[in-house]
């Protein structure tokens, strides 16, 4: 993408799909006019799935008003809070409503984030560089570092709209999802969106794609 250009976007139509805005300069749409031959110009965007009902994934097909799917966010607040644990060279800060439970973390460096045990994180469990590698793959922004003093949270990336295999659409790169507050401490450049319709955190993946079993059958 190049400097000229305007990053994406990402609308949430209520009760509806995410509107991604891939071109906000208006332009022409072919065999379209005026009764006085002008042309009809609108931005361009797609609309993507967000009920996890659509036929034709990751697209949608209108299912979302045909099965009542409703956008509201209902996460106890209080999961909403970002905690931190400090060690000796690094502090993981940790948000536990935005995980999208993609299992980076407890898969990579089970020694620093132990599941089934208080408190989960050990900063101490592994050197700082394997810390910080892990952390980089969260695509959820649920987890950032802070190292002498200076939190690091985003990185330079492409803006990018990934559709994960039977999970949520991971977002890097800075996509600016319009009017839609963020959590404490959450990143702005990567977040993770729900798409089987089940989250209770909406518009942001919670990982309840796992506990409903959703699958993608269009890939």
């Amino acid at each position: 993408m190049s400097a000229e250009q305007e990053k994406p976007k990402i609308a949430c139509l209520p009760n509806g799909p995410y509107y991604l805005l891939v071109d906000m300069a208006a332009t022409a749409v072919p065999n379209l006019c005026r009764p006085n031959g002008e042309p009809c110009a609108t931005v361009r965007g797609v609309a993507l799935c967000r009920c996890g009902g659509s036929g034709n994934k990751p697209f949608c097909d209108g299912t979302h008003g045909t099965i009542g799917f409703s956008d509201q966010r209902v996460v106890n607040d209080g999961r909403h809070q970002r905690l931190s644990y400090a060690g000796k060279r690094i502090t993981i800060h940790d948000n536990r409503a935005l995980c999208a439970h993609a299992g980076h973390c407890t898969e990579r460096l089970p020694s620093v984030f132990r599941m089934q045990r208080e408190p989960w994180i050990n900063p101490d469990g592994a050197s700082a560089e394997e810390i910080i590698e892990t952390i980089r793959r969260c695509p959820s922004g649920a987890l950032s570092y802070t190292v002498d003093g200076v939190e690091v949270r985003d990185q330079a990336r492409e803006p990018l709209v990934t559709v994960t295999d039977d999970g949520p659409y991971a977002v890097t790169g800075g996509v600016e999802l319009i009017g839609v507050p963020f959590d404490e401490g959450a990143s702005r450049e990567h977040y993770t969106l729900c798409r089987c319709g089940a989250s209770k955190n909406k518009p942001f993946c919670d990982g309840s794609h796992w506990a409903i079993g959703f699958r993608d059958a269009g890939r």
